[in-house]
C-alpha cells in the first residue's frame, strides 16, 4: 500500500488558535481530502461554543462531525491546554454512523435496543465488513449529566458482543458546564454515539497505575443518584477522608484527590472512585457511583509512563504497528503527571504513539464508568499481527 492512501486512512489535525473561523479553517486545511468521511475533535471549553459550532458546518460542508469538551487535549504535539484537537477518517477505511441521546434521565434498555439497530443499519450502507465482529463504539457522555451507569448499562446489553469505550466531557476543571457536539450544536445533559466499522485489527483497552493500600473506608451514608456521600466511616466524609489522608479540610483539592483516591474491589480488581469536589456540609460529590455500605480501599499511585509502556508494549505485539489510538485520560491522571514531574515524559510518549484524545471527567470501557485511567481504542495499520 502507498504511503499516500496509508496516510490518509486516519490524519490528525490541531489548532491552538482562540477565534473559531480561524480554528474551523486550520482543520479543514489539515483534514480535508476526497475520502474524508468523518470527524471526530474534541475542544477546550473556552471556546465560544455557538460560534465553533457553526465556523465548524460551515468549513466542512455536510460531513459528520462529533466532539466535546475536555479538561486538556491530546493533540499530535503531545498533550494540550485551551486548544482543538480533530481525527478525520477515511470512509473507504471507515464505515461510522452516529446518534444523540438526549433525554438520558429517561433512556431505557429499549432505548438502547432500538437505537444500536438504528446504527447498525447505518453502517451497512457502508459496511467494510461484518459489523459484529469488526465494529466498536465510542461514547461522549456530558461530564456533569451523573448520568453515565444508567446509559451505559443498556448501551452494554444493546451492544452484546461489541467493545465499546468512551470519555465524559471536560470544562477545563471548572466543573461547571460540560458538551458533547451533534449536527452543528453543543449539547448539555446529552450522550453522543458513533459506531465504527472496519476491517482494521483494533483492540478497545483500559488501564490504571494505582496500587492498593491496607486502609478501607465504608459508604455509611450516601446519595447514589447525585453521587453524594454524607458519611464515611460513620463521619463526615470530608473529615474522615482528610484525616485518612493526614491533612487538614482546607488543603482538600484536585491534586490531593488524585494522589490519594479511594476505589471499590470487584474480584480480583480494583475501580477507581475519584473525588470530584467537596461540599459545605462536608459531604464528597464523586465523579462516579458510590453506594451505601460500599467499602473503599486506599489507593496510592504507582508510576504513570512505565504503566503506559507496558500497555503500548501488550498492543503492539498483538496488533503490530498501530496506525492510531483514540484515547480518554482522566484529568486526575494528568494532574498526577505534573505532581510526580513526569507530564513532559508522557506528553512525548502520547505523540510518538499517536495518541489523539481528550483528559476526561470519566472514563467508560464495556458498560463500565471508570475514573483515574488511560481508556481508548487502538487501530493496527494494515498488515498487522493479530494474536
Amino acid at each position: 500500500m502507498q504511503q499516500s492512501s496509508l496516510a490518509d486512512m486516519v490524519r490528525t489535525a490541531m489548532s491552538e488558535s482562540k477565534d473559531p473561523e480561524t480554528v474551523a479553517q486550520d482543520l479543514a486545511r489539515q483534514l480535508i481530502h476526497p475520502h474524508l468521511g468523518f470527524v471526530l475533535f474534541f475542544c477546550s471549553a473556552e471556546y465560544d461554543l455557538q460560534a465553533l459550532g457553526y465556523a465548524l458546518e460551515q468549513y466542512f460542508g455536510g460531513l459528520t462531525l462529533v466532539g466535546c469538551t475536555t479538561a486538556g487535549e491530546i493533540t499530535p504535539q503531545g498533550y494540550g491546554r485551551n486548544c482543538i484537537t480533530a481525527i478525520g477518517f477515511s470512509h473507504l477505511h471507515f464505515s461510522m454512523a452516529c446518534t444523540l441521546i438526549e433525554e438520558m434521565d429517561r433512556f431505557s434498555l429499549i432505548d438502547a435496543q432500538q437505537l444500536v439497530e438504528r446504527l447498525m443499519s447505518d453502517c451497512r450502507s457502508n459496511v467494510l465488513a461484518p459489523i459484529t465482529d469488526h465494529s466498536f463504539a465510542l461514547t461522549l457522555f456530558d461530564g456533569l449529566s451523573s448520568r453515565e451507569e444508567v446509559v451505559l448499562a443498556a448501551l452494554s446489553a444493546a451492544f452484546g458482543r461489541i467493545p465499546h469505550f468512551g470519555g465524559s466531557a471536560g470544562d477545563d476543571n471548572y466543573l461547571t458546564h460540560t458538551y458533547v457536539y451533534y449536527q452543528g450544536r453543543f449539547h448539555s445533559n446529552s450522550a453522543v454515539v458513533v459506531l465504527i466499522n472496519t476491517w482494521l485489527d483494533f483492540e478497545v483497552f483500559s488501564t490504571h497505575h494505582m496500587l492498593p493500600r491496607e486502609e478501607k473506608l465504608v459508604v455509611t451514608h450516601a446519595d447514589s443518584a447525585t453521587r453524594t456521600v454524607f458519611e464515611l466511616n460513620a463521619e463526615p466524609a470530608a473529615q474522615a477522608y482528610a484525616d485518612w489522608v493526614g491533612v487538614p479540610l482546607e488543603a482538600l483539592d484536585h491534586r490531593l484527590f488524585a494522589a490519594h483516591p479511594l476505589a471499590v474491589r470487584i474480584r480480583e480488581r480494583y475501580y477507581v472512585r475519584s473525588i470530584q469536589k467537596v461540599n459545605a456540609d462536608l459531604s464528597l460529590s464523586f465523579y462516579c457511583a458510590v453506594e451505601n455500605g460500599i467499602v473503599l480501599t486506599g489507593m496510592r499511585p504507582g508510576s504513570l509512563l512505565p504503566n503506559l509502556e507496558t500497555l503500548f508494549a501488550g498492543l503492539e505485539e498483538r496488533l503490530g504497528p498501530l496506525l492510531l489510538t483514540i484515547g480518554c485520560d482522566c484529568f486526575l491522571r494528568r494532574l498526577g503527571g505534573e505532581a510526580e514531574g513526569s507530564a513532559e515524559s508522557i506528553s512525548a510518549f502520547l505523540r510518538q504513539r499517536r495518541v489523539i484524545g481528550f483528559n476526561t471527567y470519566g472514563e467508560q470501557c464495556n458498560g463500565l464508568h471508570l475514573n483515574q485511567t488511560f481508556t481508548g481504542v487502538a487501530i493496527g495499520r494494515p498488515g498487522g499481527i493479530r494474536r
